[in-house]
């Protein structure tokens, strides 16, 4: 999202929310206004002095209260129902009809009761079956998916059926988040095949990574423009088509949440180095690539007793280590080989230690 966008959206919230408090203000002042006619009777008062200070102090209270009881409710409802998963929000219908049906039966015994039973009992039965409707429905919601994902596969007729009947199966995508494209190993990696997923990257991304090339920062503008060399390698050079989609999710400011949003819609996985975006979406269901595991996986895996050949070129931690590095990156603890730095040494692997921050490899002379 630009600049320009966001303060557009930003002035369209303001405004939205001056109109009702507009509103709640008016309704509050005839409110008040009666309620204080109301008052003067029973307390025997002027009427005309009642009715306007209860006037403005329900103009006062609709004023300010009034989007807290209405516009901001009613978005961040919004917002949930975005960002919910799929099979959660069929599962909440689903429990929702369960219970308002099995209430609908219920409600003719119960409203031929005595009062105020007859009154109570059939509002209190609905909400009572609706909510452990949800909650049966939501702990199944799995279960509810695998069973939806059951029947649309055995569809006579269906694309995703791979009988050989001429159809097509959908195109899948993979979306592309700004740390991934600044990182620029996608380029190389996609050239290798591994990946056979058309790339996707939504417009408020490229927007985000032309805002970073513009940065005043010499740094961020440097690996914004980066990114932008890598994109277009990557349109004129990989032999996976990446495209460019105008896909947004307006109700979603930041960038994330409009990523993982319209991951669920795609149902596709999120390409990203980014951890706190990884945690976000893994939460969330959505499928998360991450760059960072997949060079952890392919790092060469050394078992004690091995032998390797490494360059000291600084001292370790400890009193007498010393420190070399593989060519992928795999730091070697060397035990007496601080004497030896800057000479090429033939080691013994002696240990292995895998880490969140990667693979370290313990040795001797």
């Amino acid at each position: 999202m630009t600049a320009t966008d966001e303060e557009g959206h930003i002035l369209m919230r303001i405004s939205t929310e001056f109109i009702f408090r507009i509103i709640g203000a008016i309704a509050g002042a005839l409110l008040g206004a009666y309620l204080g006619q109301q008052l003067s009777i029973v307390f025997e008062g002027p009427a005309e002095t009642y009715a306007f200070v209860f006037a403005l102090i329900g103009f006062l209270a609709g004023f300010i209260l009034t989007p807290y009881l209405t516009i901001r409710p009613l978005r961040y409802v919004t917002n949930q129902l975005i960002t919910m998963p799929p099979e959660r929000l069929v599962a909440i219908i689903i429990g929702l009809f369960v219970g308002l049906m099995a209430a609908a039966l219920l409600a003719l015994p119960l409203s031929l009761l005595g009062s105020p039973f007859r009154q109570i009992l059939p509002l209190t039965t609905a909400f009572v079956f609706c909510y452990l409707s949800v909650i049966i429905m939501v702990s199944r919601q799995n279960e509810l998916k695998t069973f939806l994902s059951g029947l649309r596969i055995s569809q006579p007729g269906n694309g995703n059926s791979g009988d050989g009947d001429g159809s097509t199966p959908s195109e899948q995508f993979i979306l592309l988040d700004t740390s991934v494209i600044i990182d620029g190993r996608i380029a190389d990696i996609s050239k290798t095949g591994f990946i056979r997923d058309t790339l996707l990257v939504p417009n408020f991304i490229l927007s985000e990574l032309q805002h970073i090339a513009d940065s005043p920062d010499p740094l961020r503008r440097g690996r914004g423009r980066l990114g932008l060399d890598v994109l277009t390698n990557l349109q004129n050079e990989a032999p996976i088509p990446t495209k460019i989609t105008d896909m947004d999710v307006s109700e979603v400011r930041e960038a994330d949440s409009k990523l993982v949003a319209l991951a669920k819609h795609l149902r596709c996985p999120i390409l990203t180095n980014d951890y706190n975006l990884n945690r976000v979406a893994e939460l969330q269901g959505v499928t998360v690539l991450n760059i960072n595991d997949l060079a952890n996986a392919v790092k060469v895996n050394m078992l004690p007793g091995e032998s390797l050949n490494i360059k000291i070129i600084q001292e370790g931690r400890e009193p007498g280590q010393g420190i070399g590095f593989l060519q992928d990156g795999t730091m070697v603890v060397v035990e007496d080989g601080s004497p030896l730095m800057n000479k090429t040494l033939n080691v013994t692997v002696t240990k292995v230690l895998q880490t969140s921050a990667g693979r370290m490899i313990f040795a001797r002379t």
